[in-house]
């Protein structure tokens, strides 16, 4: 049975049109997961043994891997460089625009592009003036009183076509871009709204769409926006994949009628997922949008402006749906910037000039969504397999989620170089795509799956043959120690607790600083002078800021494997480990038995009390930390007082999610007009008394009643994972055949019941 939505039709459809299975997908498919096995069991060992326990290679998750550090490397070799340039503001009537300076006496001025990336100078053979601070100062000067006037108006009509209806990478892409999902909170989602029947399969390589699916577009374009918001034809997309499988449908709405986001009964992530595809899906079926763009030119003594504007002759498609960008600039593309109605020799009335600062950019971070967007565009893997591919780099150390971008770590910068070195052509791009075309060709029945699987392991050349040659020849030592062109005679490596610094003070081994490089800190963010404070923080040991006036205790400023940190009170020294006593005979003995018993509660280590510890807040370095500053971060948590009902005893403190105050694990976020510092009692009792808001990216959808026992509220509410109801700590999922109306207090109650036995 072949069908790829859950609809009573496709089903019916499914069991009446059932055919052999295709055992060249079949075998493809074998070989695609042999073949990700045979990389994995082969190598990760190996990395093992090289950097660390724990480490792994994988076929496609070492090459994602790899372009994510290539592209740090590319921030590492960046050098910046400044240019100026002038925004005068215009007017014409009561009409006002801005305008960017061009050119200069006949000769265009420099701009971002016109830079070398690697050293920060212009570009061999560019004829542009480079404007500094002083020159772009100085004819600010000179155009003061110059007379502003258009020289042209050029006027280019443009259209634009809607966007192809979601494959798997441009639905994580998007849901990426727009809603903030990762590619795996992406595809969690689309899987629960294919189960409940509101989309089709969204495992798909084929933006192909069904008739079915063009009438039921065709059909709400019609009667939401009319006949003239209608492609003139049927608009139909095909995939430049190969291999791509055109039985497969794209990503779209279930069913011959599409049903309206408002009318799913839908709520939060899941209702804002099928709202984008809905969305995409019929816009494909919309007119082209039309546009109007005019660019003028004016002079001002021996300098040129340009201003450009765009007016939306028709919106066509734009109506329904607008494509999502990396880059925020390319987002502004299709908003109307309307300039006055300029012609040549108008005079314009000069509002004001000012001069403009800019440095040029290093390359981006890889995003979620332009990481799959690049895998997919040099066909390494498949899109199905994205979402758990980044998952596995994250999950593991490799790489670390900075707001949307993806940085390598020191250890995701060591797995690469050793690969690199010994192992290039698994971490190749080229190859790797090889692979997929071969992969293919399988289940195009041109090659034979067993005889490729034996040439790539078992070859004089093959996998195992390679690692266990490469295997003498890896120096672990070597394998440990991350390269960074811009820091020599400063080694850095990455071992059991970290990656460290050591530095050289002398011949002997003695000699060496080892210091510890915060996790926070990327390895192309770091730089000679952070290095230096590294070290000689490490060089010095703990420096006191000041005393405690309560208790006396000194109070350091410190720098950890999470970032820098200040500490009351010196750390304790580890206890000294029991000396390992001889072993005894393996015959049991029950006059011995209440003596071992007893040396084993001895042996056991004293617990050390940790002294009290605050990080340091966002943009603060360790160099500027004051002893007042740091009395008011280890200040928290602060016991407010009782709660003058309850009795309970009110804390307030900074937390994960940001400052809040809690009570008998009652927390409520504080204010932005609330300081953590400051907030009272009576102000932590008011917060107290509001009603608990659902945690982020959770909607309340009704309140169920109070428990009989506590009489605390019981809720019912939807997050990213699906509905839930939730008591106190205690949140209970909801099973996915249960309707929301359907959901009574009495069934939470036993839902919480059999929660809260199972976290015991």
């Amino acid at each position: 049975m072949v069908f790829h939505e859950i609809t009573k039709t496709a089903i019916e459809r499914a069991l009446q049109e059932v055919r052999d299975v295709d055992s060249r997908l079949v075998r493809a498919q074998e070989t695609r997961r042999i073949l990700d096995r045979l990389v994995g069991y082969t190598l990760s060992p190996l990395i093992w043994k090289k950097i660390a326990f724990g480490l792994s290679a994988g076929r496609v998750q070492s090459v994602a891997l790899r372009v994510i550090v290539e592209r740090e490397r590319q921030r590492l070799k960046f050098v910046k460089a400044d240019y100026w340039d002038l925004e005068a503001e215009l007017g014409k009537g009561s009409d006002t625009f801005k305008a960017k300076l061009l050119s200069v006496t006949g000769k265009r001025i420099a701009t971002g592009k016109d830079f070398d990336e690697d050293t920060g100078k212009l570009l061999a053979g560019k004829d542009v003036q480079l404007l500094d601070e002083t020159d772009a100062r100085k004819l600010v000067q000179a155009l003061s009183s110059a007379l502003f006037t258009v020289t042209s108006v050029e006027e280019k009509p443009s259209t634009s076509r809607p966007a192809p209806p979601f494959i798997t990478s441009t639905l994580q892409q998007e849901a990426n871009r727009k809603l903030g999902l990762s590619a795996k909170e992406a595809m969690r989602t689309a899987q629960s709204l294919y189960e409940e029947g509101f989309i089709t399969y969204m495992r798909t390589d084929s933006p192909n769409l069904s008739q079915e699916a063009l009438k039921a577009a065709r059909g709400c374009v019609e009667d939401l926006y009319g006949k003239d918001y209608l492609s003139p034809e049927p608009r139909q997309y095909t995939s430049k994949a190969r291999g791509a499988q055109e039985a497969h449908e794209a990503i779209r709405p279930a069913g011959s009628v599409f049903q309206h986001p408002k009318d799913t009964g839908l709520t939060g992530v899941h209702l804002a997922l099928y709202d984008m595809i809905w969305k995409r899906t019929v816009a494909t079926q919309m007119a082209e949008a039309r546009k109007m763009t005019v660019t003028a030119k004016i002079e001002a003594g021996p300098a040129v402006f340009t201003a450009s504007g765009t007016r939306i002759v028709f919106p066509g498609f734009i109506r329904a749906y607008v494509e999502g960008a990396d880059d925020p600039e390319a987002a502004l593309e299709d908003r109307e910037v309307l300039l006055p109605d300029l012609k040549v020799k108008d005079t314009l009335k000069s509002k004001g000039i000012e001069a403009l600062q800019h440095e040029t950019k290093p390359p981006a971070r890889f995003t979620e969504a332009s990481l799959v967007q690049m895998l997919e565009k040099e066909g390494i893997g498949r899109p199905s397999t994205y979402a758990s591919i980044i998952g596995t780099i994250v999950d593991r150390g490799y790489v670390r989620k900075i707001g949307a971008a993806l940085v390598p770590t020191f250890t995701g910068f060591a797995v690469t170089q050793l690969l690199e070195r010994h192992f290039d052509s698994l971490v190749d791009t080229g190859f790797t795509a090889k692979m997929e075309e071969s992969l293919d060709e399988i289940a195009e029945g041109k090659i034979e799956y067993l005889p490729y699987l034996k040439s790539f392991y078992l070859g004089k050349s093959g996998l195992r043959e390679r690692v266990k040659t490469q295997d003498k020849n890896i120096d672990p030592e070597e394998s440990r120690t991350v390269l960074l062109h811009h820091l020599k005679g400063i080694d850095i490596k990455v071992g059991k607790f970290g990656p460290y610094i050591i530095k050289n003070k002398g011949t002997k081994k003695a000699e060496e600083v080892h210091a510890s490089i915060p996790e926070d800190i990327a390895p192309a963010d770091l730089s000679v002078e952070n290095i230096h404070e590294i070290i000689e923080a490490s060089e010095k040991g703990p420096q006191s800021l000041g005393k405690d006036p309560q208790t006396g205790l000194d109070v350091y400023c410190l720098t950890g494997r999470y970032g820098a940190y200040v500490q009351l009170g010196e750390t304790p020294p580890k206890p000294e480990k029991p000396a390992a006593k001889p072993k005894k005979s393996k015959k049991k003995s029950t006059e011995d038995a209440p003596d071992a018993t007893a040396a084993k509660a001895t042996e056991k280590a004293p617990e050390v009390p940790k002294p009290r510890r605050a990080s340091l807040p966002k943009g603060i370095q360790p160099r500027d930390v004051t002893i007042e500053m740091a009395l008011k971060w280890l200040s928290l948590p602060r016991v407010l007082g009782n709660h003058p009902t309850s009795g309970h005893p009110i804390t307030a403190n900074n937390g994960r999610f940001g400052p809040y105050v809690v009570m008998d694990g009652q927390f409520r976020s504080l204010k932005k007009t609330d300081d953590v510092y400051t907030v009272t009692l009576e102000r932590a009792v008011e917060l107290l008394a509001e009603e608990k808001r659902a945690r982020a990216g959770s909607t309340i959808l009704k309140e169920l009643g109070q428990h009989p026992k506590d009489k605390k509220p019981i809720q019912l509410l939807e997050g990213k994972y699906g509905v839930y109801v939730k008591h106190g700590k205690v949140n209970a999922t909801v099973p996915k055949e249960t309707p929301n109306d359907a959901v009574t207090l009495e069934m939470a109650l036993k839902l919480i019941e059999e929660r809260s036995k199972r976290k015991k």
